[in-house]
């Protein structure tokens, strides 16, 4: 996808300024009503530090972090102490969702079966209808498992958690239109992702090889004796553990290829065909499964060390080869930083970050922790931009504060207008996580669209899908988590522009559009 050339951190700072005080400028001079101020204000650093720790601020998380303290709140937050607790109905909503509730083993067969049976169909019409109903099918399951990620992300108890589920699935990306990919990509973030984002790294990379999405998507599927593909072996290293440029060669590609025969899916049980002799070298864990029959046995040299043709063994000794590398310390620790703290991160923090890696054995809370009690992590406050995601989220956590949308496609369609949507990387690199990825005239444009239709209430989130109900208004965001949390850091530019909205509908877009609300 080409976008407009993108506008320098600086520059965009100016443009955002300068296009809300131009629609402020048409509007007359009314501040809607406000609450009464709270003395009990957060610091600036502690908004910083919320915001960046989470998803955006809402009320929850607010008292949350007032009750604990920092420290016990981050404790609790990497200990998972706070679990994956969702509202009733949010919860209800998402187990609603065929991709959630039918087993993916259930899934895929009845996807082969409906293959075979169009392709023993006589050619014409019928056949076309049914193809088309197929890949109909397809795709509401993909956008119900973009749908489930996004509630999760919005209302979703521990936020940090919520963040490192959106991180690995950006890092780890899957082309969700591929093949059978998106039958099974809800499952990959519930069963691939979600239960490793805070634990150690080469248990994550271990269960997202293992994930039927991950393998049908770049090709392991295939990868057998004599038919060797290097495709997702390549991956692995290039932009999964190790990255460009950290000493790995296109011979340790190949051996890592050839460890990877017979790492695929599981085909239905009735056509599985295994020989007695090997039998007990076979390994199968739900549609995952290692085929002997199709594995190189042969020793191999990864990384210059040697590993013996043993089976499936040795793919769990080149994860841990390759994860325990100085190499993948480093890659993770950069890009962990990237994402949360600066485009270009400082040195010193990454440094810190990577050595905790390595001393704990790639243990991700501990390098969280690490992040998150340093002194860079807040340093450069209100220079990190969104990414699309981010924008989306925190606008819906800000405006609606915990209540419970009924229709999550408006948040899916707002995240696919923006270019981001969840599953819909062609490459296997995953989106930007710098600026100048989303930071064009024409990004912009489309976010102050998407915080008018939140801040007016000109949206679906709560009628049903399908139904022709009336949207019930819009949200009220001059709140006591404003005035408390928000309003005491606002740029004078912000505060000007917001002095001047005609209506509470049109403050709410101009906060939700503001430079101080898109950079976090």
């Amino acid at each position: 996808m080409r976008h407009p050339a993108p506008l320098r951190p600086q520059a965009l700072h100016r443009h955002l300024s300068t296009l809300l005080l131009a629609f402020a400028a048409t509007l007359a001079l009314a501040a809607p009503a406000a609450f009464a101020r709270n003395r009990d204000t957060l610091g600036a650093d502690d908004v910083a530090w919320l915001r960046r720790d989470g998803f955006g601020l809402d009320s929850a998380s607010v008292a949350r972090y007032r009750e604990l303290g920092r420290d016990r709140y981050l404790d609790a937050q990497l200990d998972d102490k706070l679990g994956d607790e969702l509202p009733p109905a949010i919860d209800q909503l998402i187990h609603g969702y065929e991709v959630v509730n039918t087993p993916p083993d259930q899934l895929i067969a009845s996807f082969q079966a409906e293959q075979q049976r169009i392709k023993d169909m006589p050619d014409g019409d019928a056949k076309v209808d049914a193809r088309k109903a197929l890949q109909q099918h397809g795709n509401d399951l993909l956008q119900q498992a973009q749908q489930a990620a996004l509630l999760r992300a919005v209302y979703g108890s521990n936020q940090l958690k919520e963040q490192m589920v959106w991180f690995w699935l950006n890092h780890f990306s899957l082309y969700g239109a591929k093949g059978r990919v998106r039958w099974v990509a809800a499952r990959f973030a519930e069963e691939s992702v979600r239960p490793h984002a805070l634990g150690k790294f080469k248990d994550l990379v271990m269960a997202t090889l293992k994930s039927p999405a991950m393998l049908e998507y770049l090709d392991n599927a295939q990868n057998a004796k004599g038919h060797v593909n290097e495709n997702y072996a390549r991956e692995l290293m290039e932009l999964h553990t190790l990255g460009v440029g950290s000493g790995y060669t296109q011979q340790d590609v190949q051996q890592l290829a050839l460890i990877l025969t017979g790492v695929g899916i599981a085909p239905p049980a009735d056509k599985q065909r295994i020989n007695p002799k090997m039998a007990a070298q076979y390994v199968r864990d739900g549609l995952f499964e290692f085929n002997p029959m199709r594995h190189d046995f042969g020793d191999k040299v990864l990384l210059g060390q040697r590993i013996r043709g043993s089976g499936f063994d040795e793919v769990e000794q080149a994860v841990d080869l390759i994860t325990r590398q100085p190499a993948c310390a480093k890659f993770v620790a950069t890009k962990l930083a990237r994402y949360f703290v600066a485009d270009e991160p400082p040195p010193a923090l990454v440094d810190k970050m990577a050595r905790t890696f390595q001393r704990s054995d790639g243990d991700i809370a501990k390098v969280l922790r690490t992040m998150l009690e340093a002194r860079e992590f807040t340093a450069d406050s209100g220079g990190k931009f969104k990414d699309p995601m981010q924008f989306v989220v925190s606008s819906v956590r800000l405006a609606y504060d915990g209540r419970p949308v009924v229709n999550a496609r408006p948040l899916l369609n707002w995240l696919n207008q923006l270019g981001e949507p969840i599953y819909g990387r062609l490459t296997p690199d995953g989106w930007p996580l710098d600026a100048a990825g989303w930071a064009s005239s024409g990004q912009m444009a489309k976010r102050f669209e998407i915080a008018r239709a939140i801040g007016t209430g000109n949206n679906r989130l709560f009628v049903p899908e399908g139904s022709d109900g009336v949207a019930p208004g819009f949200p009220m965001l001059t709140t006591r988590l404003y005035y408390d949390a928000i309003e005491p850091h606002l740029s004078a530019a912000t505060r000007d522009a917001l002095g001047k909205a005609a209506s509470q509908q049109e403050w709410n877009t101009f906060l939700l559009s503001s430079p101080d609300f898109n950079y976090r």
